[in-house]
C-alpha cells in the first residue's frame, strides 16, 4: 500500500472511486452527489485550502480523504473538514481507510493545521482519535441533521478550546445537503 498526497493528473480516477463507493453503500443517487462534491472541490477550491490523499495497491487508488479549509471569523487557528472519504467496496474492512486517515492526520499535524473536524459515523472516527463535538464548540456552517456525528481532533498538544465565531467552508461543501 503506497499513500498519495495531492490530486493533480489522477482527478478522474479520485472522482470514480468516491462515485462507485459510495453508490454501492447508499444508492446511485447518492454515489452522484458525492462523484459531483469531489469534482467541484477538486475543480474550484484553491490548492491552499484543500488536501487530497489516497491510498494506492498496484498503481489503482483503493482509498481516498479529502480535507478542505474551514474558516471561523474569530479565530486563528487553522482548522480544516475531513469530507469524503472512500475505500474501495471490496476492500474495506481491511484497515485501508484508517491507515489512510492517520497518514492525513499526521500530514497536517506536520503541517502545522490545528484542528481537523468531521460529520460522519462516531464508531468509525473515533478509531483515528476523533472526538465528539458540540455545535456551540465549533459551529457548522449548516445545521447539522445528525449531530452526533460532529467531531474534532486537535492536531497539536493544546486543549481543544471552543472556535469562535460562525464558520465557513469553502465552496464546493457550502450547500446544507451535505450537513
Amino acid at each position: 500500500m503506497e499513500f498519495k498526497t495531492g490530486h493533480k493528473g489522477r482527478e478522474a480516477e479520485i472522482i470514480d472511486l468516491f462515485t462507485v463507493t459510495f453508490a454501492a453503500s447508499e444508492g446511485a443517487e447518492e454515489g452522484a452527489l458525492i462523484g459531483e462534491l469531489v469534482r467541484n472541490l477538486l475543480d474550484s477550491t484553491d490548492e491552499k485550502d484543500l488536501v487530497v490523499f489516497t491510498a494506492e495497491n498496484d498503481g489503482t487508488t483503493v482509498g481516498g480523504i479529502v480535507f478542505s479549509r474551514l474558516t471561523y471569523e474569530q479565530d486563528e487557528r487553522t482548522v480544516f473538514v475531513l469530507a469524503p472519504v472512500a475505500v474501495a467496496t471490496d476492500l474495506q474492512g481491511k484497515g485501508i481507510g484508517q491507515r489512510l486517515l492517520t497518514h492525513g492526520l499526521t500530514s497536517l499535524r506536520s503541517a502545522g493545521v490545528d484542528i481537523v473536524v468531521t460529520y460522519g459515523d462516531p464508531n468509525y472516527y473515533a478509531k483515528v482519535g476523533f472526538l465528539p463535538t458540540r455545535e456551540a464548540d465549533a459551529q457548522a456552517p449548516f445545521p447539522l441533521n445528525h449531530p452526533e456525528g460532529w467531531m474534532a481532533q486537535p492536531l497539536t498538544e493544546r486543549v481543544l478550546a471552543p472556535l469562535k465565531g460562525p464558520s465557513r467552508c469553502v465552496e464546493a461543501l457550502n450547500n446544507p445537503v451535505f450537513w
